[in-house]
């Protein structure tokens, strides 16, 4: 993906839902794109939990302590401060954001931003920046009512919910200052191995919802012991290599990369991944992602 000079691409992680796994797949996409040898620029506006920051602080130290080189973000900024900010108004905390986004904008190939489980002013402002917008959904009625709700009789879809429409007012103010459109893709992610009746439902819905308020849908990731092995070390499957290898490896890890490498895909960035994951895909099909489709206005 040819940029203009000193554009970087914005990738805003959202879902007003916690435990989505958003910072899972924002981890897994920034070490994907640093091994692919892009200046990548990350914020972490979870100003509590800061998953982001926690990770890439292990990742320095675990990299120090075992004398290897792994690729590092070119800017982490607010992370020194997060737990300041996460005190002030958010008048003042949106101000520091903006500030640091100016800064690492122009340093960087892509800023990826992962936001908390809220709606808080912060947030916002994340998705008005947003070329692309991420949006993992686990494989429930429970997440799913984030995005649209359903007619607890029929289980037909009746209208979006609060979460699309915040991403419809992101695009819309998009539109109308930068001329640009916005990209939004949900992942559907940790998707459960039983109950094939209730997914199936859950997948029609998110298709009727996707054609009614303008979303793409792809394959997220599962629920795999070695992405919370590697967490505490800093490292994702992009990692793993004879050098870096924290734990044993064994097949599970090549199913591993192999969904990375269906979430770059779905996410268009395709081109950025480690030449490893597309080695050991076995040249298989391309996972299923659904057509962009043009987005209209939420129902009230």
């Amino acid at each position: 993906m040819n940029q203009p000079a000193n554009k970087a691409q914005i990738i805003v992680v959202g879902n007003e839902k916690g435990g989505a796994g958003k910072s899972t797949i924002a981890i897994h996409i920034i070490t994907a794109l640093l091994h692919a040898g892009q200046k990548v620029a990350v914020i972490d506006l979870d100003l509590r939990q800061q998953s982001l920051a926690h990770f890439f602080s292990n990742r320095r130290t675990w990299a120090n302590a075992n004398s290897v080189e792994v690729p590092m973000p070119v800017a982490m900024p607010l992370a020194d401060r997060a737990l300041a900010l996460s005190k002030v108004e958010p008048a003042e905390a949106v101000a520091a954001f903006d500030d640091a986004f100016g800064e690492v904008s122009a340093l960087a190939d892509f800023v990826i931003i992962d936001t908390p489980g809220a709606d808080t002013a912060l947030s916002r402002a994340a998705h008005a920046r947003a070329d692309r917008i991420i949006t993992p959904l686990n494989d429930s009625f429970v997440d799913f009512d984030m995005l649209g709700q359903v007619d607890p009789v029929t289980l037909d879809l009746t209208r979006p919910s609060v979460y699309s429409e915040a991403v419809w007012e992101a695009r819309k103010m998009k539109m109308i200052k930068e001329r640009a459109s916005v990209d939004w893709l949900v992942l559907r992610n940790r998707l459960a191995t039983s109950e094939a009746r209730n997914r199936k439902r859950l997948e029609e819905r998110i298709e009727v919802l996707a054609k009614r308020v303008g979303f793409r849908v792809g394959p997220g990731m599962r629920d795999r012991v070695i992405y919370r092995e590697l967490f505490p070390f800093g490292l994702t499957v992009a990692d793993l290599s004879p050098t870096v290898k924290p734990v044993p490896v064994s097949m599970t890890h090549v199913a591993a990369r192999q969904e990375l490498r269906a979430v770059m895909q779905a996410v268009g960035l395709a081109e950025f991944v480690d030449p490893r994951a597309r080695s050991s895909s076995g040249g298989g099909a391309p996972a299923r992602i659904s057509r962009p489709v043009a987005a209209v206005q939420p129902a009230s």
